[in-house]
């Protein structure tokens, strides 16, 4: 459809977003489709720099729309990253900080407010939410057996069965690259020879077949893709269709999945639109997971109910260059391990306050369980670990830490104890203290045990199955709206 054919609908009553469209492109309600990969690193796309990695999908609407290259989530951990950009509030203020939990029933999610307004919407493959979330959907396909193995083998057909009359929404999320990987018609297409494994992980050849196989699961998530941009131009509706590619956590490895450092946090996030995003840029503005529901609710021209502690950046669409939010925070809670850490960074600094000190950061059972794995704790067996491969094994580990992105972007030397921080030290301190106590936040003595043995992938402990007290829990933060710092 042409921007001129588009420009002559306009629903009754819906304004979208005037301040930043030009009167020859108003428009009707945009559809929206957000892809949401499983457990996928910010930096494992093409567009992001990773020269081995095949995304050709992805990297075409990054090289025809907006790349952000400072989305963080709210939380390293499926549940409580997905329910908090489905609600666009942090984890503890949803109800469910924790790992297979659920907010209460009457929890708002923003495709409730979608469908309210007249949208239709579809969810396709990795649901692990709340029933709460369901309300929000005309249709939900969670069923391996439908969606295939890695949840997309669906998505085209719910496009094909949408009503025509309505705008639409769809939540299409993969299982990929969650483990286990099983062989599938993509497997092979990486070479282990050619993989260059990070610096935290062992430079052996069971980590490349096992980096190989995650990358082969991305390809497939990024053929759908590809699939889905077809059938949308197939239905000439590409032009006003806001697409989003995002993660919910980072990459099924030790040293990522489960932190709260840019490898566990951070968020490939790709917007295309072109109708409003007419030529390819970049944002390097701080995004919060939490600002994806507002932002979308604002640009269907639906209200923003109080519950939603994020806020819109749509205005970064007209003007990328522009600074968003001074702050962005998470949180490490309980996955198959006890935790509790909370992060607050701004454009320079990064500080995390670890209130379980004792307790190392293997990361979750999946990844104690990988070859990976196995190759770091057979380099630690011989002594020839580096410091950085080290981490997941140091007890105890620091109470505090602190990074300068400038000399250190990737998070590897603690400048905590160095005088030239103090005061930055003590400003981030500050905030995100006054972030906890606005929010509802706090650190429970009693906080859900080790369900595995450590080390051990999936055996389990005694604890296994027993909640302990949920962190914001004593002080009912489901119910608080504060938004804290921006």
């Amino acid at each position: 459809m042409s921007k001129s054919s588009l420009s002559s609908i306009i629903i009754a009553g819906v304004s979208l977003s005037v301040s930043y469209m030009s009167d020859a492109s108003a428009t009707r309600q945009p559809n929206i489709i957000l892809f949401i990969a499983d457990d996928v690193s910010w930096d494992d796309f093409g567009c992001y720099g990773n020269k081995l990695i095949k995304t050709p999908n992805i990297d075409n609407l990054a090289a025809n729309g907006l790349t952000f290259t400072q989305v963080y989530l709210t939380a390293s951990s499926c549940s409580p990253s997905r329910n908090s950009i489905i609600t666009g509030r942090y984890p503890h203020n949803t109800g469910a900080a924790e790992l297979h939990t659920q907010p209460p029933l009457n929890m708002l999610s923003f495709p409730e407010i979608l469908k309210e307004n007249d949208y239709y919407s579809a969810a396709s493959g990795k649901f692990h939410m709340g029933d709460f979330a369901k309300r929000g959907f005309d249709e939900i396909i969670t069923d391996k057996e439908k969606t295939g193995d890695g949840g997309e083998e669906m998505w085209v057909s719910q496009l094909k069965r949408r009503p025509k009359d309505k705008p639409f929404f769809m939540w299409f999320a993969a299982y990929d690259a969650h483990r286990d990987w099983g062989p599938n018609v993509f497997s092979g297409t990486n070479n282990p020879e050619s993989i260059i494994t990070p610096p935290y992980l062992a430079n052996g050849k069971e980590t490349k077949i096992d980096l190989a196989k995650y990358y082969d699961e991305i390809t497939r998530f990024d053929h759908y893709i590809g699939k889905v941009v077809d059938e949308l131009i197939y239905q000439n509706i590409l032009d006003n269709t806001l697409i989003i590619v995002m993660s919910d956590n980072g990459r099924p490895f030790p040293h990522s999945k489960t932190r709260i450092n840019d490898r566990g946090i951070k968020s490939p996030f790709i917007v295309h639109w072109p109708l409003i995003i007419s030529k390819p840029d970049k944002c390097n503005s701080l995004i919060s997971a939490i600002d994806i529901a507002p932002t979308i609710l604002s640009l269907t021209g639906s209200s923003i109910p109080d519950q939603f502690q994020g806020r819109s950046f749509e205005a970064l669409f007209k003007s990328p260059q522009d600074c968003f939010r001074n702050y962005i925070f998470a949180e490490h809670n309980f996955h198959d391990y006890e935790a509790h850490e909370r992060m607050v960074r701004n454009d320079k600094y990064m500080y995390i306050l670890n209130s379980r000190p004792l307790i190392p950061q293997s990361g979750p059972a999946d990844a104690v369980e990988s070859r990976s794995y196995a190759e770091l704790v057979f380099l630690k067996d011989q002594g020839k670990l580096s410091a950085i491969q080290s981490d997941i094994f140091v007890v105890p580990r620091p109470y505090e830490e602190f990074y300068d992105f400038d000399l250190d972007p990737c998070q590897l030397i603690n400048v905590v104890s160095l005088p030239k921080y103090e005061k930055p030290l003590i400003t981030l301190r500050r905030v995100l203290n006054e972030w906890m106590h606005e929010t509802g936040d706090n650190t429970p003595e009693d906080l859900t045990k080790d369900w595995f043995l450590r080390e051990s992938g999936y055996i389990k402990t005694r604890h296994h199955n027993i909640r302990g007290e949920m962190p914001g829990s004593k002080n009912e933060a489901w119910r608080i709206n504060r938004k804290g710092h921006f």
